[in-house]
């Protein structure tokens, strides 16, 4: 029916019922086998299957399903064909300046646990940087970099090649894996170490890779990619990590 936001405020407004009650604002655990929910009257059940695609997020795109400013957003490029009938929303953020591998999809639920940091999955990127990164730069990014909002967990960094010139000359390419979702992260961590990002690109998400889809591009998931994706979240074991978003 509605993104969460939207979906307090049409509790707000009194337009839900659940088994013919007005519901608290929040906080009301609903079963969607017992219980019967309507808005403005009509019966709202819960997807029985979902959709999932990935999509290599081209630059200048805005991650949202919405833009008020009537920017082109991920839904806008991959169209009716890729939500299918289904209404999809994006899994994490990209930057507009950030291209790369986005999950879509309507599964709350996965989504939920794909974004908590509880369950640290990876979040692999590509990025051209100003200059050559020397042993001390990664070492810093392998342990920790001191940032505005705290020092970053440990990462996995690799210098794949570098152009001739100095530390403060020429451009590198770094491979950067993080489990954390900071705002503009990577760019802020190579900046912290002195070398500005030139482009940025993600590679990879939990198991997930971007292979050759074209800028732009979408597909649809494969059942042995969603299954890999749920065990990816399903291995922390306890919801004491990380508890379930209650349902609205």
């Amino acid at each position: 029916m509605a993104s969460r936001r939207a979906a307090d405020e049409l509790i707000a407004s009194g337009a839900v019922r659940v088994n013919g009650q007005v519901p608290p604002a929040s906080g009301l655990l609903v079963d969607p086998e017992k219980d019967r929910v309507t808005v403005n009257g009509q019966a709202v059940k819960p997807v029985t299957r979902h959709r999932y695609i990935v999509l290599n997020k081209p630059l200048g795109v805005i991650t949202t399903a919405k833009d008020e400013s009537s920017r082109t957003t991920v839904l806008d490029v991959v169209g009716d064909e890729g939500k299918g009938g289904h209404r999809l929303f994006p899994v994490g953020r990209l930057d507009a300046d950030t291209s790369g591998l986005l999950l879509l999809t309507d599964d709350g639920d996965l989504a939920y646990r794909l974004t908590h940091p509880a369950y640290k999955v990876a979040k692999e990127y590509i990025a051209f940087v100003t200059g050559n990164p020397n042993t001390a730069d990664v070492e810093t990014l392998r342990k920790g970099v001191k940032l505005d909002d705290g020092i970053t967990a440990p990462a996995e960094v690799e210098v794949l090649r570098i152009t001739p010139g100095s530390r403060e000359s020429g451009i590198a390419e770094v491979r950067v894996v993080i489990r954390e979702g900071r705002h503009r992260q990577v760019r802020r961590m190579l900046h912290a170490v002195g070398h500005k990002v030139q482009s940025l690109q993600r590679v990879g998400f939990g198991p997930l890779k971007l292979g050759r889809l074209k800028a732009g591009g979408w597909r649809v998931l494969g059942e042995a990619e969603i299954a890999a994706l749920r065990r990816a979240v399903d291995q922390m074991g306890s919801p004491k990590a990380a508890p379930r978003a209650p349902r609205k």
